[in-house]
């Protein structure tokens, strides 16, 4: 009997379907905030984005490259732009 020293190969989808999904609903956004001038829901379809994360999630946050925790960053902080503005602003499409 011979031993492998290959390890098995292990098909993985998480992270494509990950990036699939987040680019879906930043897309999603764009078009409401853009097309459908829906402050709202593009800062809903954001946030969902986020659930998705892009990047390998097996990686902690410490160990993760300075770009990938920038754009996270980033990311939240539009959010939470969105969410500020609309409160401020008592924009009743936020409250539908």
């Amino acid at each position: 009997m011979t031993t492998s020293k290959e390890t098995p190969h292990v098909n993985d989808k998480s992270t494509v379907i990950n990036r699939v999904m987040y680019s879906a609903f930043v897309l999603f956004s764009i078009y409401y905030l853009f097309m459908g001038k829906d402050l709202a829901g593009a800062m809903s379809n954001l946030g969902i984005a986020l659930i998705f994360d892009p990047f390998d999630q097996k990686v902690t946050w410490s160990n993760r490259p300075l770009y990938q925790r920038v754009w996270l960053i980033a990311h939240v902080s539009i959010v939470l732009l969105m969410v500020t503005y609309l409160l401020i602003t008592g924009s009743q499409q936020f409250f539908r």
